[in-house]
C-alpha cells in the first residue's frame, strides 16, 4: 500500500471514529431523562429540585448541547474520559479495569471462530464422505440462528451441572475463560465459514485449478497451494468486519456468566443512562474496530501479488497475475509463475 493510500484509510478511520461518537452522542441525548435523574431523582433520597439542579450543574449537564458536545470532544483528545455519574469514578480507571478481560476473552474467541470456521470449511469441501460435506455445510446457517444468551446457558447447563467439568463458582481464571469463549466463537464462526466456504467454491471452479487438477496434482496439493490463499481475501475481510461482533456479544456473554469487563460495564451503564462511560466504551470499540479494519487492509498487498503491483500496472498488472496464476500450473507457460500456488515440478503431483 502507498503512502498516499495509507493516509487516505487513516482519514476514514479517522472519519468513521468522529461519526461513531457523533451519533452515539446525539442518541443518547435525544433520550428522555439523564444520568442525573437516573441517580439522584429517586424520591426515596428525599433530593429537592434545587439540589438536583446544581448537581446537574455540577457535570455540566444544564449547559447547551452544541457546546458539552465540542467540551467532550476535546476532553477525548486531552485522555479525559470524564467520571462516572453512577459511581462518582474516573471513566479511565473504570475502563482500564474492565478491558483487559474483555480483550482476552474477544481474543480467544476470535482465534477460535477462524480456527472452526477453517474447519468447517474444508470439510465442507473435502470432506471424505458426501453425507460429511453435506453435514458441515448445514452448520453455519445453524450457529447463526443459535442466540448468544441461548449458547450460553445451554453451555452452563450441560458442563457445568450437569457434566461438572466447568465449576460454575469458584472456577480459575483460566476455566473462567472456556465457556464464554465457545458461546463466543460459535455465533461468529458461521459467517465466516459461509463466506470461506463460498469463496472455496469460486475458486475451485478457475481455470488454474483445473489445469493443476489435470495435471495430477493431489487434494491436499490444490487446497494448500492454490484454492486456499486464493479464497483467504475475502474471508479476512469477514474477519475484520465481525470485530463488532465480538463487542456486541461479549456485552451478552459477559451478562450471563457474570464476567466483569467492557460488556458488563456496557450494561450497568445503558442500565443508568451513564452517558461519560457509554461514550468512552464506544470511542475505545470504534478505535479497535478501525484499527483491526486498517490492519487487514494492509495484509491484502501481502497476500495478493496483484494488489502489490496495482500501484504500478493498474489492470494490466492484474490481468497478468491472472496469466502468472495459470502459468503457475502450467510449466509450458512462457511467464515466470509469482502468484499464489506453488507450481507443481515437472513430472508428476507432489
Amino acid at each position: 500500500m502507498s503512502g498516499r493510500a495509507l493516509l487516505r484509510r487513516v482519514g476514514q478511520a479517522f472519519l468513521v471514529l468522529v461519526l461513531a461518537y457523533t451519533g452515539a452522542y446525539i442518541l443518547l441525548a435525544a433520550l428522555p431523562g439523564d444520568a442525573v435523574m437516573a441517580r439522584y431523582g429517586s424520591p426515596e433520597l428525599g433530593l429537592t429540585d434545587e439540589q438536583i439542579a446544581q448537581i446537574r450543574e455540577s457535570y455540566g449537564i444544564d449547559r447547551p448541547l452544541v457546546l458539552r458536545y465540542f467540551e467532550s470532544i476535546w476532553a477525548f483528545l486531552r485522555g479525559d474520559l470524564g467520571y462516572s455519574v453512577q459511581s462518582g469514578a474516573k471513566v479511565s480507571d473504570l475502563i482500564a479495569e474492565a478491558l483487559p478481560s474483555t480483550l482476552a476473552l474477544a481474543s480467544i474467541a476470535l482465534v477460535g471462530a477462524v480456527f472452526l470456521a477453517v474447519v468447517i470449511a474444508f470439510t465442507a469441501s473435502y470432506g471424505a464422505g458426501a453425507w460429511l460435506r453435506r453435514l458441515f455445510r448445514n452448520l453455519p446457517p445453524l450457529f447463526i440462528s443459535l442466540p448468544v444468551f441461548w449458547i450460553g446457558i445451554v453451555l452452563i447447563q450441560v458442563f457445568s451441572f450437569k457434566l461438572g467439568l466447568i465449576p460454575a463458582i469458584g472456577a480459575s481464571e483460566g476455566q473462567a475463560l472456556i465457556l464464554p469463549a465457545v458461546t463466543l466463537t460459535i455465533p461468529i464462526a458461521a459467517p465466516l465459514a459461509q463466506v470461506f466456504l463460498r469463496s472455496i467454491d469460486e475458486v475451485r471452479e478457475q481455470p488454474f485449478v483445473n489445469v493443476v487438477r489435470a495435471r495430477g496434482a493431489s487434494t491436499s496439493w490444490l487446497l494448500w497451494r492454490n484454492v486456499a490463499p486464493n479464497a483467504l481475501l475475502p474471508a479476512l475481510t469477514m474477519a475484520g468486519l465481525l470485530f463488532g461482533e465480538l463487542v456486541g456479544g461479549a456485552i451478552v456473554t459477559e451478562s450471563v456468566f457474570g464476567r466483569v469487563g467492557v460488556g458488563s460495564l456496557t450494561a450497568q451503564a445503558v442500565a443508568n443512562r451513564d452517558t461519560p462511560v457509554l461514550l468512552a466504551v464506544v470511542v475505545i470499540a470504534t478505535v479497535v474496530f478501525v484499527t483491526i479494519n486498517l490492519a487487514v487492509d494492509l495484509l491484502y498487498p501481502v497476500l495478493d501479488a496483484r494488489l502489490r503491483n496495482a500501484g504500478s500496472g493498474g489492470r494490466r498488472a492484474t490481468r497478468a497475475a491472472d496469466r502468472r496464476r495459470t502459468a503457475d500450473a502450467d510449466p509450458s507457460a512462457t511467464e515466470r509463475p509469482v502468484a499464489a500456488g506453488s507450481p507443481i515440478p515437472a513430472g508428476g503431483s507432489k
